[in-house]
């Protein structure tokens, strides 16, 4: 998929943290995202990386999109009709990158791209009653677990990675965003 590879998008600045030695870009591909909003996902991405995985050097596109451009990829790429709030596309699962299997080993090893869809993040903050930032923040965080591997198809997964977005998070400053699902337990 590599988002990073067409044209006609809206770049932001590449920039590789001193600190976790990640590169991000951040491509606005359609939707009304407000100002600011390179700067939240940017920083939600750097933070679950240095958790996660220290300095070690890698790179990552975040793509700002809408609904209508997530559709599209979700029915393409995972054959589900309608958008979702994040998709996440591994670089090493993509067999259509065109690039060769050393460039995910390389010196900046690309991690693959996080797509996140404005019009179901904002329903779904206003339904959970969380700000719209605060959610943006916790897709984000979630993109970049399942493009470090961890995934929540199993409970014991699902546990595992829900408790590294929790201290994530909390060190972000965002709500426990499974609290309610505690609660109802």
């Amino acid at each position: 998929m590599s988002a990073s590879a067409s044209s006609g998008r809206k770049r932001s600045e590449k920039t590789r943290s001193p600190v976790s030695g990640l590169e991000i870009e951040v491509l606005r591909e359609a939707g009304d995202w407000a100002s600011g909003t390179e700067e939240t996902v940017h920083r939600a991405a750097e933070h679950a990386y240095v958790v996660t995985q220290g300095g070690d050097p890698a790179e990552l596109c975040i793509v700002l999109a809408d609904d209508e451009f997530v559709a599209k990829l979700n029915k393409a790429y995972r054959g589900k009709d309608g958008p979702t709030n994040v998709l996440s596309f591994p670089a090493a699962d993509m067999s259509d990158t065109g690039l060769p299997e050393s460039a995910f080993r390389e010196e900046l090893p690309l991690l693959g791209d996080i797509i996140l869809a404005r019009e179901t993040i904002a329903r779904e903050a206003d339904e959970q009653k969380k700000s719209f930032t605060d959610h943006l923040t916790h897709l984000t965080v979630h993109g970049v677990l399942h493009l470090l591997g961890h995934d929540h198809i199993e409970d014991d997964e699902a546990e595992e990675m829900e408790a590294l977005e929790r201290d994530i998070l909390e060190d972000l400053g965002v709500s426990d965003p499974y609290a309610d699902d505690l609660a109802n337990n």
